[in-house]
Formats: structure tokens, sequence, C-alpha cells
């Protein structure tokens, strides 16, 4: 496994060793012995499973309040997906600045985003499967959504189209009425 730090700091890309044959391949997507020592969580309390069945479905771009803010580990378990995250930590250097990454089943690697930040994805195939592990429960008191399509942020989100989306996301904050309401997370 290799550890890369991205754009916001805290978020990293984790490339994971990759054993092909004939048969297709076989990856371990956790190891304690190698997060433990990185200083990343590796006590996984939750794991989630969403899945999209058309092409063009966003989801985000979800957060939980402190306490309840979680640490999440991400994969796409079958199909491709852009996944978008924005930081919300108050305070930090990188307030409201996104960063973005493109996770295939074909070829895995794991997502890293640490606690105060909101998390937003995009399929780009249909039947598109994305595992998370957390590191709290969730807690549905403590959810917010940021507006996915803000302008503000400018997340190139990869829509070929208009997008499949819940209500719920439809009816998110910007990114300016959250930080008039909430002026960032405590993490």
């Amino acid at each position: 496994m290799e550890k890369i730090a991205l754009k916001v700091p805290g978020a990293f890309r984790i490339r994971l060793d990759i054993h092909r044959d004939n048969r297709g391949f076989f990856t371990r997507t956790y190891d304690k012995e190698f997060f433990a020592p990185q200083g990343l969580p590796v006590d996984w309390i939750q794991e989630s499973h969403s899945f999209s069945a058309q092409k063009g479905t966003v989801r985000g771009l979800h957060f939980q309040r402190p306490p309840y803010a979680e640490t999440k580990l991400v994969r796409i378990a079958h199909g491709k997906a852009f996944m978008a995250f924005v930081d919300l930590r108050k305070g930090a250097p990188t307030f409201g600045s996104w960063d973005g990454v493109t996770l295939v089943a074909s070829d895995p690697e794991l997502l890293y985003v640490p606690k105060g930040l909101a998390l937003g994805m995009c399929t780009m195939t249909p039947d598109c499967s994305l595992l998370y592990k957390m590191d709290t429960a969730y807690h549905p008191q403590s959810a917010g959504t940021i507006n996915w399509a803000d302008r503000d942020l400018g997340i190139p989100w990869p829509l070929e189209g208009a997008p499949i989306i819940s209500d719920k996301d439809v009816g998110a904050m910007s990114f300016s009425e959250f930080v008039v309401k909430e002026k960032g997370l405590e993490c």
C-alpha cells in the first residue's frame, strides 16, 4: 500500500498492492498494520454500501457535525465514480477548497477522507457500488448537505446530462449559507 497526500490536508489516496493473473486480481482493501503507523484510524465501527443504478447519479456533498463527524475510507466495488470533497474545518488553511479523485473498480484504490470534510460522488458508469467505512456511527440529527452544484465551489462534475439526485440533495444549502449559519466545523 502507498499513501498519497491530496490537496486538502488529511485527505489521501491509498494505492493498493494488486496481484493480477488470468482470473482477475486480488487486493487487500484494509490492513491495520499499514494504517496504524500512518496515523490513520484503525477502529472502523460502521460500513455502508451505496448502489446507484444509473450513470450520472450524484450524491452529496454530505457531512456530519461534531461530535459525530466521520472519517471515511471509501472504495468503489463496481463501476467508476468521481469523488469530490470540500474542507469545512473552521480555521483550516484550505477551508472552502475542494479536491476530487476518480475511483475505478478495475484498478482499485482507496480514498481516505478525514473528519470535517463534506463528501460527494457522481457515477460515471451504470450499476456503481460505493463501499465506505466510518469511524463514527451515523447520527441523522448531525447530518448536513452542501449543494453539489454550488457555483462558489466550482466543482466540475463529470455529467453528460441532467443529474439523478435526491430531493434532499436538491434542497441542500449553498456553501455561503453554510459559512453564515455554521461558520465551519470544529473537528
